[in-house]
């Protein structure tokens, strides 16, 4: 059984610490918060941490074996080890992924009879919910999934926000805020931060305030402006990618954003081809059901070799923006993702 974020927190109130756990989902802010929550309340006062709380990147070769060792060892004096495994991905086209079928023996072996004294957290990146590996992790630890906050939850968590940095806001300005922004928890923190200090001293958040600081991101939230450009709608795209960067986003977020978009795509079509139920799909790209439609007609209509293409094309404009190539600054970086708007609607 896959256990949501409010199943986590009743198990860590009652001081439910399992000996494996699996932390996967799109919303990784949270997700990465679990991870810390998780590695504090394996600890008791007194116990020397650093020589026990370890973390292990499968970026690097070979490092899922030492981290498994590490974890069959007795704890420095301390009640546990934590052993985090990071960058875990099992894609759906196997692109780059790193833990893979040559990886089942070793993680069946430990998975089959954990340690009681360690606290192994897989932390996954990206977990296809079909592949043979995710199942072998999701059925033999405590799986849990990070979904995205509804728009209600998100104002309940920006709420919380605003208090603890002193900072008070009301229902509209609130309801103005999160209109703005998408579903990225991440993204919303950084910018109550940067509201709750523009508004001292009298700590009051107000929506000229908003108006003024935070940029209008929602609409790639909402996948319109992929939608435009998959259907090769040049000129609304760039239409509504001017309104965007007029608003004050940063061009490298959303090139991340169309990134993500396009992987998104090519991923469900490629799913789709073959034969993979919606609901799976919808699953595994994580869509939320008022956006299933226009998403999956999205990708049934775009082509698998124009959406490679994009996403070449989203990598090439990523290095240019980041090593300044044609000219460095905020005007050259929007030049540059202009001009890869319409390429990418004349694919």
């Amino acid at each position: 059984m896959v256990l949501s974020r409010e199943d986590l927190k009743d198990r860590l109130r009652r001081r439910e610490i399992a000996p494996v756990y699996l932390l996967f989902g799109a919303e990784t802010y949270l997700r990465d918060i679990a991870a810390k929550t998780i590695a504090d309340f394996a600890f008791a006062e007194g116990d020397f941490r650093d020589f026990n709380d370890t973390s292990f990147s499968l970026n690097t070769e070979d490092n899922l074996q030492r981290a498994l060792a590490v974890a069959e060892q007795m704890p420095m004096m301390a009640t546990r080890r934590v052993i985090r495994i990071t960058d875990i991905r099992i894609s759906a086209t196997g692109h780059r992924d790193t833990i893979t079928e040559l990886h089942e023996a070793t993680l069946t072996a430990y998975l089959s009879n954990p340690s009681p004294m360690s606290v192994v957290l897989f932390i996954a990146d990206d977990l296809n919910g079909v592949r043979k590996m995710s199942k072998l992790l999701k059925e033999n630890t405590t799986a849990v999934e990070f979904k995205p906050l509804d728009d209600s939850e998100l104002r309940k968590f920006a709420e919380d926000e605003c208090k603890k940095s002193g900072a008070t806001i009301d229902p509209t300005a609130l309801n103005q805020f999160i209109a703005r922004l998408g579903s990225d928890v991440r993204h919303l923190t950084n910018e109550i931060n940067k509201l709750a200090t523009a508004a001292l001293p009298g700590k009051i958040i107000t929506g000229e305030l908003i108006d003024a600081l935070v940029p209008n991101t929602r609409e790639i939230d909402h996948f319109d402006l992929t939608k435009h450009l998959v259907a090769g709608n040049g000129s609304a795209a760039v239409t509504m990618l001017r309104k965007i960067l007029d608003d004050g986003a940063e061009p490298l977020q959303l090139l991340g954003l169309l990134a993500y978009n396009y992987r998104r795509l090519l991923t469900a079509k490629e799913m789709m081809d073959r034969g993979v139920d919606r609901r799976e799909v919808a699953n595994v790209v994580k869509l939320r059901y008022t956006d299933q439609e226009p998403f999956l007609a999205a990708a049934r209509r775009a082509e698998t070799r124009k959406l490679v293409s994009a996403i070449h094309s989203l990598a090439k404009t990523d290095r240019a923006i980041k090593t300044s190539k044609g000219g460095g600054g905020p005007i050259a970086a929007r030049m540059q993702i202009e001009m890869l708007v319409c390429e990418l609607a004349a694919i």
